[in-house]
């Protein structure tokens, strides 16, 4: 099974932007539709973005729709999130994995955090 690697977080303040990165190892990324989910101290973990498996369609949860972008390189067997004019409620580990059905293993996730 594939496994995931994410990465790219960090400490910013608000209104700041950060790139997150997710790489899959194995040969059938370019297979699925990904995505992007958050996790929040003390919450459930949350979708946040999906990305067809072409790349060609993107879809987003209402909170960051405007703010974030989705993005991926088959090639490279890589899915991105960019982050823009991030909010202090933003603040949580993110995690990528398949989408709508999560089959792979879970990846540490990178942890963003974003000061007011």
């Amino acid at each position: 099974q594939a496994q995931l690697v994410e990465s790219g977080g960090g400490l910013v303040q608000a209104g700041g932007s950060l790139r997150l990165s997710c790489v899959a190892s194995g040969r059938t990324f370019s297979t699925y539709i990904m995505g992007w989910y958050r996790q929040a101290p003390g919450k459930e973990r949350e979708f946040v973005a999906g990305i067809s498996s072409s790349g060609g369609y993107a879809y987003y949860a209402d909170a960051v729709k405007g703010r974030f972008t989705i993005s991926r390189v088959n090639a490279n067997n890589t899915v991105y999130l960019q982050m823009n004019s991030l909010k202090p409620e933003d603040t949580a580990i993110y995690y990528c994995n398949t989408h709508p059905i999560t089959r792979l293993n879970w990846g540490q996730g990178t942890q963003v955090t974003v000061s007011s």
